[in-house]
């Protein structure tokens, strides 16, 4: 007999607090019932089918936030392709589709403003409704707050665009974090004594250009680091496109070609342009003492 399964349905940018709590839900009926709680979320997002011109910047790349809903219980993700044929259902015929596509579906757990259906035009109360029509349950959950206001997705770009990592960092629950492949860079660091590990990344959401006290996770150690993300004004003239580098403060650095993630901890200023290389060195190694102090080390 096939297990009862319970699904926490989202977009899921980000799988922060107020996501996992969706999962949670799920969870425990499942541990109720002796059932799998499992994730459904889509891809590509919505809005990247829906307002091509627009499309949401996503917080963090599929890959991630699935690794983060694995991480916060889901037995496993399923990923929803949603393209036209999807977006064309009727909110009504919303849970018999589910029904068809998950025969063991037991329940189907929800944020309070979720939107379905074509238009949008379904809310949590009519997919209670049909749900129980189609033979499962649906639960809504109540929105999270964190410092006086509801934590979202969108919430979480604005604090990244703004600089407020903190903010972000304690709605998503772990830290906000890139990943991307070590590249070879001009070596200008390694002049002024503080070499860098320049990372390709291209992410849809860009933070607020600056300097932050990171964690460059190589393999399975985690590095602090001082990194700049941005577009280097003391030393590029032209226009370039932003990029992430990374001065390792203790260990290894990570070299050409290693995979990488960078774990962003705290934001320590915004990026700005000296007036000679001497000024930058000189500010480098005051951001190297802070992010020193942000991430604990001594000495």
């Amino acid at each position: 007999m096939t297990a009862p399964l319970h699904i926490a349905l989202g977009a899921f940018d980000g799988v922060h607090l107020g996501h996992r709590a969706v999962l949670r839900s799920a969870r425990a009926c499942a541990e109720r019932d002796g059932g799998t709680a499992a994730a459904m979320t889509y891809e590509p997002h919505p809005s990247r089918f829906l307002r091509p011109d627009s499309p949401v910047p996503r917080i963090l790349s599929p890959r991630q936030n699935e690794e983060r809903l694995l991480e916060a219980g889901a037995a496993y993700v399923h990923r929803q392709a949603f393209d036209a044929a999807h977006a064309a259902i009727e909110a009504a015929d919303f849970p018999a589709w589910l029904r068809r596509a998950f025969p063991a579906l037991s329940s189907l757990h929800v944020g309070e403003n979720f939107r379905y259906g074509r238009g949008r035009a379904g809310d949590d109360r009519m997919l209670a409704e049909h749900g129980r029509l189609a033979g499962f349950e649906v639960r809504t959950v109540p929105a999270v707050r964190l410092a006086d206001d509801t934590v979202s997705s969108s919430r979480i770009r604005q604090a990244l665009a703004a600089g407020e990592l903190e903010l972000a960092n304690a709605m998503l629950l772990r830290p906000y974090e890139a990943e991307g492949q070590v590249v070879a860079g001009r070596g200008l660091g390694r002049t002024i004594g503080f070499p860098t590990a320049n990372i390709a990344w291209e992410p849809e959401l860009r933070p607020a250009f600056g300097v932050y006290a990171v964690e460059v996770v190589l393999g399975g150690e985690a590095l602090p680091a001082v990194a700049n993300y941005g577009l280097r004004p003391t030393v590029e003239s032209a226009p370039v496109a932003p990029l992430l580098e990374a001065h390792v403060l203790r260990g290894d650095a990570p070299t050409t070609g290693d995979a990488v993630r960078v774990r962003w901890v705290r934001r320590l200023r915004a990026e700005q342009k000296f007036a000679d290389l001497a000024a930058l060195q000189a500010q480098i190694a005051k951001d190297s003492a802070q992010a020193k102090q942000a991430l604990g080390l001594l000495g």
